[in-house]
């Protein structure tokens, strides 16, 4: 079985879904330390004045896991979908996904974790149509390093190969996996083709709502199908 584990993140880009697509399985790695100006709380989108980005307020404090983040103040939804319905009315697609983004918008959110997990299965399954199944680390009883604990999460999954981004080289005892008898594959986000979008020159690393709005259906031929 191929596994990716990562932590879940705020309207992720494309290469997020390129990484879910690529498994049989993904966890949500949510029971570890959130990290301030991160990707857990915010992303960006294309703007008629340029990148925006789109933040939830959730405080500094980095001694708390992700999974523990709460959601106090509720303006932010109000503001996020404004900038979205204003910067892609004009969008191919936008008529089509604009009852799903109202939605939940529309929705009083107390938790981040439980947020993020939501929104990226339901574009992943319902929208991007990808079979990957998912799952939450938090089912587990882990322990050790954070090598050791990937590890160990990993074989109690059953994964024969575990998918990485590349920031993980910087802890991951490949010796240790190979004895585990799981092999380790790196991710390339590299070469990812540009898509017809919005206000002026192509910007490449942009949430995924920007690649909904402007391609729809043909979405995932930017993601991973231009690769077929």
């Amino acid at each position: 079985m191929k596994v990716a584990v990562l932590q879940s993140n705020y309207l992720p880009w494309r290469g997020y879904f390129d990484l879910i697509h690529d498994v049989d399985l993904f966890v949500f790695y949510d029971d570890v330390q959130y990290t301030v100006n991160d990707w857990r709380n915010r992303n960006c989108v294309k703007t008629a004045n340029g990148i925006v980005w789109l933040t939830i307020p959730v405080g500094n404090q980095n001694d708390r896991r992700i999974c523990d983040v709460t959601i106090r103040d509720h303006g932010w939804q109000r503001k996020h979908w404004m900038t979205i319905e204003q910067s892609y009315k004009r969008a191919p697609y936008f008529h089509q996904f604009e009852p799903l983004f109202r939605d939940f918008y529309q929705k009083r959110w107390t938790s981040l974790s439980e947020l993020n997990q939501l929104l990226i299965r339901t574009i992943a399954h319902d929208v991007l149509g990808i079979q990957t199944s998912f799952a939450d680390s938090r089912e587990h009883t882990l322990s050790g390093s954070k090598g050791e604990r990937l590890l160990g999460l990993l074989e109690k999954l059953g994964a024969h190969e575990y998918v990485s981004g590349p920031a993980a080289r910087d802890y991951i005892d490949l010796a240790a996996f190979e004895r585990a008898g799981i092999q380790v594959q790196w991710k390339d986000y590299s070469g990812y083709p540009e898509y017809p979008q919005l206000h002026g020159p192509f910007a490449p690393n942009v949430s995924i709502v920007d690649l909904l709005m402007c391609c729809g259906e043909r979405a995932p031929h930017y993601v991973w199908g231009y690769r077929e």
